[in-house]
């Protein structure tokens, strides 16, 4: 890009020096003289000439867009810990089957680690066409360099027209890796996927600005359209113990399962009650419950009940909860048969996590909560006498 200025047309009226805001244009000899050290080719100058006397030259960019063609199917990466395959993946196998449907292909599993058949036959039950099988001793727990290695090997020589990955700690470790490496767009924490029917590309719906709108967005030049999905915002297909699929075992050269960092130990987080991720039953509590010690009272109510203790950004931010603990936006998304908000007053940063659940229970002291707009069952009051309440009745019914 360049500027010129035209000395024929130029009259010196001084107007481009009034608005060049680096001070680089002085009028000498009655004709605007650029210093072209100071100018940085803002345009101030060409856009207020009234005689044209000033050009920016912006050449158009070359944009050679890739050829994507012959990208064909849906591959969705399979996580597994201790070889055992997570549950956000078989919600996504079965996310991948209905887009497969649209889009007429079929659903890949992508499944790196080691000592893996046993669980083959349950992932083509829940949904997969294929699976392929990358396995070592190396590869027994994940690690980000030879699991995105393996990964960018595997998209070069098979070409997936949509790839589909879990909004997890891996996930998003993993994924992102890829998608740089191939020079494609990825929309991260989706909570929901479609196909557009007329151009048959991938429709990846996410909250944005705060939770405030729900944001659509396409990658139409560019393959693979990739996406992470956020935990139980998609439902697994039933399973089907007739479901037929194919295995296909890559092996690759053992440099490519070489990593920089070393792995010493891995610390299984301790749940003093149920994880949140996968419990039928969450007691959350908000700003509302006032401190970490009126948590007690939501303990007893889930050791009832076997539920798992959850709580809001509010509460988690004030140190009365770990982060492991937190549902919502920025923290986990669950999808309970029952979810107790207590003290909570439903902000949608909040509600973007448990939205999903099948009957939410709002207790808050204030009738104008916002929770109350959502919840299957209200009761305004205070959470300290009716929550304990609640506890007594729940263990009296239970013990018959």
């Amino acid at each position: 890009m360049a500027i010129k200025l035209l000395i024929e047309k130029c009259t010196g009226c001084s107007l481009c020096v009034k608005v060049c805001p680096f001070d680089a244009i002085r009028i000498m000899d009655k004709k605007a003289f650029i210093d072209l050290n100071k100018c940085n080719l803002c345009g101030a100058c060409a856009q207020s000439c009234k005689f044209k006397a000033i050009i920016i030259d912006r050449p158009e960019p070359a944009c050679v867009l890739p050829d994507i063609k012959g990208y064909k199917g849906i591959w969705v990466f399979l996580e597994q810990k201790n070889g055992k395959i997570q549950s956000v993946s078989y919600e996504l196998l079965g996310k991948a089957q209905e887009l497969a449907k649209k889009l007429k292909t079929d659903v890949s599993g992508i499944l790196i680690g080691n000592n893996l058949d046993d669980q083959l036959d349950e992932i083509i039950h829940r949904g997969a066409d294929n699976i392929y099988l990358v396995q070592a001793p190396e590869l027994q727990n994940f690690q980000d360099e030879p699991y995105t290695n393996i990964f960018l090997k595997l998209i070069e020589k098979y070409k997936p027209e949509v790839v589909l990955c879990g909004a997890t700690a891996i996930g998003r470790s993993l994924i992102s890796r890829v998608a740089v490496n191939i020079k494609v767009g990825l929309t991260a924490d989706c909570t929901g996927l479609d196909i557009d029917p007329e151009k048959n590309i991938l429709l990846q719906t996410r909250p944005a600005f705060g939770g405030n709108i729900m944001a659509t967005i396409i990658s139409p030049n560019y393959r693979p359209q990739m996406a992470t999905v956020r935990h139980k915002v998609m439902q697994p297909m039933t399973v089907d113990a007739k479901r037929k699929g194919k295995v296909i075992r890559e092996n690759f050269d053992v440099g490519l399962y070489v990593s920089r960092t070393k792995l010493l130990e891995i610390v299984e987080e301790v749940e003093s009650l149920v994880n949140i991720a996968e419990a039928d039953i969450i007691v959350s509590g908000g700003r509302g419950m006032g401190s970490a010690e009126n948590f007690k009272i939501l303990q007893n109510l889930a050791h009832a009940l076997g539920a798992a203790v959850g709580s809001s950004r509010a509460a988690v931010d004030s140190g009365w909860m770990p982060y492991s603990h937190q549902v919502g936006q920025t923290g986990r998304t669950v999808a309970p048969k029952i979810y107790f908000a207590c003290g909570i007053s439903g902000q949608i940063q909040h509600l973007v996590g448990m939205s999903s659940s099948k009957i939410i229970i709002a207790i808050n002291k204030d009738p104008e909560a916002p929770i109350f707009k959502y919840a299957t069952y209200g009761i305004v009051g205070d959470v300290f006498t009716i929550v304990p309440e609640l506890t007594k009745k729940f263990k009296e019914a239970l013990k018959k």
